[in-house]
């Protein structure tokens, strides 16, 4: 069924409201042969497409920047390049680049509600912790960045507590033995989105030694990412924070 086709039946009164918002939901995606732009996502999800960037060839990136830009007036992409930035902003000036996270975006003005804390053991953790800090923010978090307060100086965790008890949920990023999320689950009433990282010497196994050690933390409340993966966190606690406030307004 067309769009104008289900808006001329809603006009008529021929289908209900509601119905039609359901219809919508599930309508087809834009189809380039090679990509399928899946513009409905945000009505169904409430989160639009976000662009996977770091492989994609330079024509293809480009051209579903493009798409989505001139449909929603913004766009999010991850693991981005400078190359890549540099491409995609001869075709959209506006667009912006972070090398830290490698988030490359245009953005709109918008409201944020809630809150999330985003923690990090250590300061080589802070790249993956501001994908996902980035992520939320863009979805409409509010977000306390908390750095460096990794367990080899607990004290300096100790010292945040009340910035950890004033949010919804709390994102802790780590490498190494990857500790950091079981002792800040132990310490707040709030869900924990674990995200283990790269960091570390040899036998942290590029990560899958935090991984490891998160997914058999001592300490409940915590679900755990892949490596490096702060986008899934960023995304996931904003899930989370959405429902905290969407209750607390109730």
């Amino acid at each position: 069924m067309e769009i104008k086709e289900l808006l001329k039946q809603v006009r008529a009164g021929e289908i209900e409201l509601e119905r039609a918002e359901e219809l919508l939901k599930s309508f087809p995606y834009e189809d380039l042969g090679y990509a399928k732009l899946d513009h409905h996502r945000g009505l169904r999800t409430g989160f639009r497409e976000t662009i996977f960037c770091e492989g994609k060839p330079d024509e293809y990136l480009v051209q579903i920047y493009k798409k989505f830009y001139d449909r929603d007036g913004e766009v999010f992409g991850t693991r981005a390049s400078e190359k890549q930035y540099q491409l995609v902003k001869e075709a959209i000036p506006e667009v912006t680049f972070d090398s830290v996270s490698r988030i490359l975006k245009v953005e709109k003005e918008k409201k944020r509600i809630g809150k999330i804390a985003v923690c990090t053991g250590g300061t080589a953790d802070v790249p993956v912790a501001e994908e996902a800090a980035q992520t939320a923010e863009y979805f409409g978090s509010c977000v306390d960045r908390i750095y460096d307060v990794g367990v080899a100086g607990i004290h300096r965790l100790l010292n945040q507590r009340e910035r950890l008890e004033k949010v919804n949920c709390i994102i802790a990023v780590a490498g190494m033995e990857g500790a950091l999320g079981t002792v800040v689950a132990g310490l707040v009433d709030c869900p924990v989105i674990a995200v283990p990282t790269s960091i570390g010497y040899g036998a942290s196994f590029h990560g899958v030694a935090a991984l490891l050690t998160m997914l058999n933390s001592c300490a409940n409340g915590i679900a755990v990412v892949n490596i490096d993966n702060g986008y899934g966190a960023g995304y996931l606690a904003t899930q989370i924070n959405r429902l905290a406030e969407k209750n607390s307004n109730k």
